[in-house]
């Protein structure tokens, strides 16, 4: 009974800081997040898996949860997933994501985002929301800066078509689907 009693308080704990901390653009929490609202609790995994079971967070992917609080902005959850799962990393949304978004490419990737980074290149599936695709680039930031804007909606860099059209030469990506002529107007 006495541990019964001592796993229970930590989750009240993490639901009184997460319900004061969480708001429709900040919902998406790391382990490590998670780790600093509880820093008594020796058994973090547990805490977690409690707390899924309870509803109160839903698992994303390894590493990630989401607190769902209304309104909030489903579209953008493998963004803002990767930008938690990477946050040392120099990362920014660009090769077929971009090029779909700017309509340079006819197809939509659906539930598929891609982004170039610094760390190394990885697919990380979660779930039934999608599929995040990290490609690694020895671009610095200063090397591309200028082809860069910070998207507040999706806590991301975005690189220019200009820059996504780079990036698919670079990586060697398919280029049949690109319209030639929509990229020249963009570019």
């Amino acid at each position: 009974m006495f541990c019964r009693v001592r796993a229970v308080q930590p989750l009240k704990q993490l639901t009184q800081v997460i319900r004061t901390l969480a708001d429709r653009e900040h919902c998406v929490f790391a382990t490590s997040d998670l780790a600093a609202v509880v820093p008594a609790c020796g058994q973090l995994a547990v805490l977690l898996s409690r707390a899924t079971k309870a509803g109160l967070l839903k698992r994303v992917c390894r590493g990630i949860y989401l607190y769902p609080v209304p309104n909030y902005l489903a579209g953008h959850l493998l963004f803002h997933t990767a930008a938690r799962l990477r946050a040392g990393e120099f990362n920014y949304i660009s090769l077929e994501t971009v090029l779909s978004d700017a309509g340079v490419i006819s197809q939509v990737p659906m539930n598929w985002i891609s982004l170039m980074t610094s760390g190394r290149s990885h697919v990380v599936d979660c779930g039934d929301h999608g599929h995040i695709e990290f490609v690694h680039t020895a671009q610095r930031p200063n090397d591309v800066s200028d082809e860069l804007i910070y998207d507040p909606d999706r806590h991301l860099w975005r690189a220019s078509v200009r820059q996504a059209l780079r990036d698919m030469k670079a990586t060697r990506r398919s280029m049949e689907l690109v319209d030639e002529e929509a990229a020249r107007e963009l570019v």
